[in-house]
């Protein structure tokens, strides 16, 4: 009998934030075992649900009982089984292994010989002799970093567990998970409902714990729903939600029947800096705060509770007095921070350590000045105001708001600085130097911020990799991968020497703090960085062949890769890399400097007509480089494929004489030179 297989964990509240990764794994996990074995079809996929007190899954279609397996082993060839009439040991051990005498083999051909063969056919293995035991493996590997242990138990899970339901259609499967027994109810809604629930079926699971349990099972469905009413609410009272997917994603992992009300607070808070009441709001509260249509936040917000009742009042009132004392916290460290300057903070950053091989935040910060300024010249833009940016940018750490709340560093930097006058790009700067901070975040808005951001991402990259805490498998514990990827996104936007500027900040900490060839192996780091950051973009082997020449300034590189995608559309370009390839192969052979070509020297009209194709268009190919034609100066290379091959064809690279050898060797040299102004097309594939 096929029917729905229905598993369901009863806990205590689990973690919001872990809560659909645990579902999905624990159903990614049994279902692929069930599949392994038989039991569901290659295709099913389960349904996942997931609420603060449960884990649970349907799978459709499970079978009671596995199909017979028709097994099949291949012993020794029948040469080697028998030796004058007698079993040899091979023989022997095998029958053996699969049980049975060696009567009971059988001969077949492998299609090469004769071999001895065991076939049988194994019954299938009902449900109930498996399931057990696989969900109690699939628990085991879930992704948790913290077990618990409860009453005299020795089980550990995440959160102590109450209930255990396997059902395969209408029948309980019996078996123990954990010291629960298997049993056919369930709990729904911890106030909302009352007593156990019974599941008549596995496929009425989410509609009865719906519509007695008040329990919305499903996390995709509760998500929806409380996005649909939050979204309802707020264009209600003209607003917008400032919320992003991982509030959602703990609000669902918080309630299993979502009730969205509406609460306000004093509009007197609104003198803090919103950014400050919006964290508050959604990091302390989970509370869903409103903008307006100019983006200002609004005195009202949204909460999503987890009981309905006939009068909310009670609700609203209790979050509304939670959050007036956190939103005066947040106004207190606020009022305090503001009795001194930005800059008079500086001197506590001498008692702050940055690392303890690196020195403290205020050493850090003289590196930062000094590398701001240099690429601040670089850029075109104002030294003196990056150079006060980059001092500045750090002196928002020792402020009592930014200990309070570490995610408000740079932003409160940039209000102190606005309210002690500074300068406005240089109190933009403060909070722009932080990006980009995460994959698809905005880069800086300015010369001066983005001068202070590749100051910092650039000296935190340096420094800890000259140290030798280099980032290794998943391990990059100071997101030095992370710090690289937003340094290349700048490097690509402005035209910046990105090798040069390595040395140089390698060059601002102490003499000898960092390993020697540090400043060549960040560089080295970077280009491997970068093949990632463009793999969406271009094709492998493009991005090979660019990156082949270790480009230091990465300004003009999207648009060579888009040339080298062109290059490689041309009815030459095969020929034309595969000769640049076995150009290579011969040059890599070759020991010592290759001298100039000398047209004395030039014997093979073949040989002659490649020179004067190569003298003739080195020039060209080099001036559309310097105007930035890249592809242009690629398809020049078109034209040297009739040369080129005929060259191969007619003459002997390697001759006898030591000399004509020598010189067609600097030919092939100063046709790889041509070959390689843009990209080493000999990298692209056939």
């Amino acid at each position: 009998m096929n029917a729905t297989l229905l598993i369901e964990l009863l806990t205590e509240e689990l973690p919001p934030k872990a809560l659909s990764k645990l579902g999905a794994s624990l159903a990614q996990t049994l279902t692929d075992d069930l599949k392994k074995q038989q039991f569901i079809a290659a295709d099913a996929q389960a349904i996942v649900y997931a609420s603060p007190r449960r884990l649970a899954l349907q799978l459709p279609a499970v079978r009671a009982i596995q199909p017979e397996q028709q097994i099949s082993r291949k012993g020794p060839a029948v040469t080697a089984g028998m030796k004058d009439g007698q079993a040899t040991p091979a023989l022997s051990g095998f029958a053996r292994s699969c049980g049975v005498e060696i009567s009971q083999l059988t001969i077949g051909n492998d299609g090469k010989q004769d071999v001895y063969l065991y076939e049988s056919i194994k019954p299938g293995q009902p449900l109930a002799s498996i399931l057990a035991d696989s969900v109690s493996q699939a628990l085991k590997k879930l992704p948790v970093p913290k077990l618990m242990r409860w009453g005299a138990s020795d089980v550990q899970f995440v959160r102590p567990l109450h209930g255990l339901i396997m059902l395969h259609g209408d029948q309980v499967i019996p078996g123990e998970v954990f010291g629960l027994h298997s049993r056919q109810q369930t709990l729904g809604h911890r106030f909302l409902s009352n007593g156990l629930l019974t599941i008549a079926t596995a496929d009425s699971y989410p509609r009865t714990l719906h519509e007695q349990g008040k329990v919305i099972a499903s996390f995709e469905a509760r998500r929806e729903l409380i996005r649909y009413k939050l979204n309802e609410a707020a264009t209600r009272l003209g607003a917008t939600l400032a919320a992003d997917e991982a509030l959602f994603d703990e609000v669902t992992g918080l309630v299993e029947w979502p009730v969205v009300l509406e609460a306000s607070f004093d509009p007197a808070f609104l003198q803090v800096p919103q950014e400050c009441l919006i964290l508050t709001m959604q990091q302390n509260q989970k509370y869903f705060p409103l903008l307006d249509a100019n983006g200002k936040l609004m005195h009202r917000f949204l909460l999503v509770s987890n009981l309905e009742t006939a009068d909310p009042s009670y609700i609203i009132g209790g979050n509304e007095r939670v959050l007036r004392a956190r939103l005066s916290d947040a106004q207190f460290f606020f009022e305090q921070d503001q009795k001194v300057r930005l800059d008079s903070r500086l001197p506590r950053l001498a008692q702050v350590v940055y690392h303890n091989q690196l020195g403290s935040q205020l050493e850090r910060v003289e590196r930062l000045q000094s590398i701001a300024g240099n690429i601040a010249q670089q850029l075109g833009a104002d030294i003196a105001l990056a150079s006060r940016a980059a001092y500045l940018a750090k002196a928002d750490l020792v402020s009592g708001m930014v200990g309070e709340f570490p995610e408000l560093q740079g932003i409160m930097g940039m209000y102190y600085a606005q309210r002690d006058g500074e300068h406005p790009e240089v109190a933009a700067a403060i909070a722009g130097h932080y990006h980009p901070r995460f994959a698809g975040d905005s880069l800086p808005a300015s010369p001066i911020a983005t001068a202070v951001a590749l100051a910092d991402k650039l000296e935190t990259i340096v420094g800890i990799w000259g140290i030798g805490l280099i980032p290794t498998g998943d391990k990059d514990p100071f997101a030095l991968r992370r710090a690289a990827l937003g340094v290349l996104r700048m490097a690509l936007e402005h035209d910046l020497d990105l090798k040069a500027l390595l040395e140089t900040v390698a060059a601002t900490f102490p003499a000898g703090k960092l390993a020697a060839d540090t400043s060549a192996q960040v560089f080295a780091f970077m280009l491997e960085r970068l093949k990632h950051l463009l793999a969406n973009d271009y094709q492998s082997d493009e991005i090979d062949a660019v990156l082949a020449l270790t480009p230091s300034r990465l300004h003009q590189l999207h648009t060579i890769l888009s040339a080298v995608a062109n290059f490689k559309t041309l009815p030459e370009a095969t020929t034309l890399a595969a000769a640049n390839k076995r150009v290579k192969n011969i040059l890599k052979k070759t020991e010592g400097k290759l001298s100039e070509v000398q047209t004395a020297l030039l014997q093979e009209v073949a040989e002659k007509t490649l020179y004067q194709a190569v003298e003739q268009l080195a020039p060209q190919v080099a001036s559309q480089c310097s105007a930035h034609h890249f592809s242009a100066a690629l398809s020049l290379l078109s034209q040297l494929k009739v040369p080129v091959d005929a060259f191969f064809d007619e003459v002997m690279v390697m001759a006898d004489d030591p000399a004509i050898r020598a010189n067609r060797l600097a030919l092939l040299a100063r046709l790889a030179e041509l070959f390689n102004q843009v990209a080493d097309i000999s990298l692209l594939a056939e």
